[in-house]
């Protein structure tokens, strides 16, 4: 890299977990970052699910690095055997980490598009001595460029979750249904929201940590015993794609991690007492209108089931690649996760518990200086581990500062069962114990930074 370029800051896309911790660890090997966060505060997709609480508690969410910048200010970690809720974790941990970092760190900034200065995808000349050119539009609509040295996108995936229809598109009719489907976890403990499904008959479709969590917030909800009456008649209808086997729930109390089979219980318990029916091998095709306003689910089978109230969809989430157009990528073909990581993560081999740690090799691209991390860079798998994302910055800033060695050392020992932190039901600090707590879950997720895919929120 040229002398010009290396004067240059290190961009940073995303102010959550992942990218806030890419920002610590590229400031301790004496690097500018410059993180470009769309929201107007820190984590803004983890305030989106903050009245979910994590599988992982405070001693996994934490990244060291940012913990030594936290340090000086006075800040005390909480209690590490804790699990927070991912409000808890935004206003306790991100904001404060974002605050050190200051004028390194701006808001209401969308980035809209990277490209190399002067240099399209198409151009080979001269092209690895170019710099990165990153355009973003500020809250007032402004656009603006700034030039990188290398760039990093932590900006999760949030922001595009699944459809209801099982072919990966949307299902016939789900746009013109929208105003009954969420893709989200409901919080209900805000008035509206509660109003919005109490006494109704809702369809939850997925198989993941998201669709357990709303399933057992359904059934406390219509438990009249624990709602005076205020939440009877709700009923949610589960719609899973495969049949119910031995693992649908999990390991309940047999899980290694407590969080994980805790919540595989709650939505176990929510169809054995009758607050769920549940519907297998069904792939929504259409949604459609009945006479009362009400919506049906077409399979593609050609059944149609009972109409619902409302629909919430929690298929997961995949990476939006559309402002990273001009650039060279190496994706697998079917998870969108960089060519060298792909095997490591498939979901079809792996769970939490068996991804091994990775890096800057295996999360490079053939645009060199360009990186995918945290819930972004596993595309479509939804097996995100919660400490995984800290080592891959640890890894790329070590790269970027020229310390070969430590890039390709593994710092992070994971349990068996893995740390992944997404976002459940669990909170129990008791139940922590030395496998540590985690979740093969959504979430983004969640987990950005510590959650997985199918959860209900970036972690």
């Amino acid at each position: 890299m040229n002398t010009s370029t290396e004067v240059l800051p290190v961009v940073v896309i995303g102010a959550g977990p992942v990218g806030l911790a890419a920002a610590a660890r590229l400031v301790e090997r004496g690097i500018e970052p410059l993180v470009l966060e769309t929201g107007p505060a820190a984590a803004t997709a983890v305030r989106a699910w903050s009245h979910v609480r994590l599988f992982s508690p405070w001693g996994e969410v934490v990244d060291p690095a940012a913990e030594k910048l936290l340090a000086p200010t006075g800040w005390v970690r909480p209690d590490p055997v804790t699990y927070p809720s991912g409000g808890d974790w935004a206003e306790r941990y991100l904001q404060p980490l974002a605050d050190v970092l200051g004028a390194h760190v701006r808001y209401d900034a969308t980035v809209t598009g990277v490209s190399r200065a002067g240099r399209d995808r198409v151009v080979d000349a001269d092209r690895e001595s170019r710099p990165f050119v990153v355009q973003y539009e500020t809250g007032g609509g402004r656009e603006q460029r700034v030039l990188a040295r290398a760039v990093i996108d932590a900006s999760g995936t949030w922001s595009t979750p699944g459809p209801a229809g099982g072919s990966g598109l949307p299902a016939l009719g789900e746009k013109a249904a929208q105003d009954r489907i969420s893709y989200r976890v409901p919080d209900l403990d805000d008035p509206a929201v509660r109003a919005r499904y109490a006494g109704r008959r809702t369809a939850v479709i997925g198989s993941g940590a998201s669709a357990f969590t709303a399933l057992a917030y359904l059934a406390d909800l219509a438990d009249v015993a624990t709602n005076e009456d205020r939440g009877a008649g709700t009923h949610a209808v589960w719609i899973l794609r495969r049949g119910i086997s031995g693992s649908t729930f999990g390991g309940g109390e047999a899980d290694q991690l407590p969080a994980r089979g805790a919540l595989g219980l709650a939505a176990k318990a929510a169809v054995d007492g009758g607050y769920a029916d549940a519907v297998t091998g069904f792939r929504t095709d259409a949604i459609e209108r009945d006479g009362d306003g009400r919506v049906v689910l077409v399979g593609d089978d050609g059944r149609r089931l009972d109409p619902v109230d409302e629909i919430i969809a929690l298929t997961g989430f995949r990476p939006d690649l559309s402002f990273l157009g001009e650039l060279r990528l190496g994706l697998d073909a079917r998870l969108q996760a960089p060519t060298a990581l792909a095997p490591l993560i498939d979901p079809n081999r792996h769970s939490c518990g068996t991804v091994s740690p990775h890096g800057v090799h295996e999360l490079s691209h053939p645009e060199k200086g360009l990186y995918l991390v945290g819930m972004k860079s596993y595309g479509r798998a939804p097996t995100f581990l919660a400490m995984t994302g800290y080592e891959q910055v640890r890894s790329i800033a070590a790269y970027l500062a020229g310390d070969h060695e430590a890039a390709g050392r593994v710092e992070l020992t994971l349990p068996e069962t893995g740390v992944c932190g997404g976002a459940g039901l669990f909170d129990q600090p008791e139940a922590a114990d030395d496998t540590g707590g985690g979740c093969c879950a959504a979430p983004a997720t969640l987990t950005v930074g510590v959650g997985a895919p199918t959860r209900s929120g970036g972690c």
